[in-house]
């Protein structure tokens, strides 16, 4: 009976045992560890704004080299495709037929000449002999009459001369302008004439060359709501400044500056033309050219930068961050952005000053989870200060500043 009783008390005191080394193994369970993730702390910023637009240059000023006179040309004085001066000549055109008109008209002169002395001498000498009541008066007003008429016919072919002259001159076929002589329409030997404007040339300068781009006029409206609104402030008081970016890529290495926005919308596209002048010293500019136009707009003074990994778009494209709150737990905000700036997004609204944007570690947390927040120190994804020229508003990627339908109606 005793035994029985050893053995019933061994097997309460194993099963005790048992249960409290459960216990003590429920206790010991260690809790979740918070994740750490990295953020930047971002505040309202002055950041430039601009539009980037494909556009065409065209030459500042373009010359059409027309005959105006008649005959066979003679010779070609220039090398096709080469920079000319402004009064060097390009062509020769035979100057006979107008050596004798010139010849004609100072014949015609002379002739004139010689009828006003035989009619001055008249009139002095009737004047005389009507003082003396010599002849009537009638016969001193003819002869009057006569010295004006041959006055006026001296003065009139003094012009047949000058005209004459003028037309002979012009068979030294020169240039209207400096600048770049293109394909010559005629060769020595054509016939060219006055009547028809013969087209012989056409000389472009190219020291300075004219971008023009069109600006779609409703996204001109909100331009400038935006800066009577005052979210947005010109950053010149005269031109605006414009980037240029050529056909492979590169940035062109000189500003240009915006001359005028016209003030009539093109019904069938409505947009409205701007132009800008570029200088162009080392010709690196060519009419007809396709180019992206950059143009400065103004100044969003109370934008805020968020590096690109910190901004995710869902399905419809709303732009969303996740924000440390103040007790450290994630928060979803919905942003309005703007456009790229290097390599940020430009956020319009979502965000206040001081929120600290996660940019690193984003992937593992969600919205209402308490993390570990530190700054973020990976200067590869996050780039503080990043010195970037301008701003594409409205860009459609992120990670690119993508072109603009859309410029300022300066």
């Amino acid at each position: 009976m005793r035994t029985k009783q050893s053995f019933h008390l061994i097997i309460a005191i194993a099963a005790s045992a048992i249960g409290l080394a459960a216990c003590g193994k429920k206790e010991s369970v260690p809790s979740p560890q918070i994740p750490e993730i990295g953020f930047v702390t971002v505040n309202p910023q002055a950041v430039p704004i601009f539009t980037e637009l494909p556009g065409r240059t065209s030459a500042y000023l373009v010359a059409q080299v027309r005959a105006r006179a008649d005959g066979i040309v003679l010779s070609r004085d220039f090398v096709e495709g080469t920079e000319v001066r402004a009064g060097q000549r390009l062509y020769k055109i035979d100057p006979a037929p107008y050596i004798a008109k010139v010849d004609a008209a100072k014949a015609a002169l002379a002739k004139a000449e010689a009828s006003l002395i035989t009619a001055s001498a008249l009139a002095k000498r009737d004047k005389v002999l009507v003082a003396a009541s010599a002849i009537s008066e009638q016969d001193y007003e003819n002869a009057v009459s006569a010295e004006r008429s041959a006055s006026a016919d001296v003065a009139a072919g003094k012009a047949e001369v000058d005209t004459a002259q003028i037309n002979l001159r012009y068979t030294d076929v020169v240039a209207p302008v400096t600048g770049r002589t293109g394909v010559s329409q005629v060769t020595p030997g054509a016939y060219v004439q006055a009547s028809q404007a013969t087209l012989m040339d056409t000389i472009q300068e190219m020291d300075r060359v004219y971008v023009d781009v069109a600006q779609a006029s409703l996204d001109g409206l909100k331009l400038r709501r935006e800066i009577q609104e005052g979210r947005l402030k010109t950053s010149g008081a005269n031109a605006a400044q414009v980037t240029l970016i050529l056909e492979d890529g590169r940035e062109y290495s000189h500003k240009g500056t915006l001359q005028f926005s016209d003030v009539t919308v093109d019904q069938s596209t409505g947009s409205v033309t701007l132009r800008a002048v570029f200088p162009n010293p080392d010709r690196v500019l060519l009419p007809g050219m396709f180019v992206q136009a950059r143009i400065e707009k103004g100044i969003d003074e109370h934008a805020f930068l968020v590096p690109q990994v910190g901004v995710t778009h869902d399905q419809k494209g709303r732009a969303n961050a996740l924000v440390v709150g103040a007790d450290n737990k994630v928060v979803e905000r919905s942003l309005v952005t703007a456009g790229t700036y290097g390599s940020d997004w430009v956020v319009d609204s979502g965000l206040q000053p001081g929120d600290r944007v996660i940019v690193q570690g984003a992937g593992k947390v969600r919205p209402g989870m308490t993390v570990q927040a530190v700054p973020a120190t990976n200067a590869a994804t996050v780039k503080k200060g990043s010195s970037v020229e301008s701003v594409s508003r409205h860009s459609p990627s992120p990670g690119a500043p993508a072109s603009q339908s859309a410029a300022s109606g300066v």
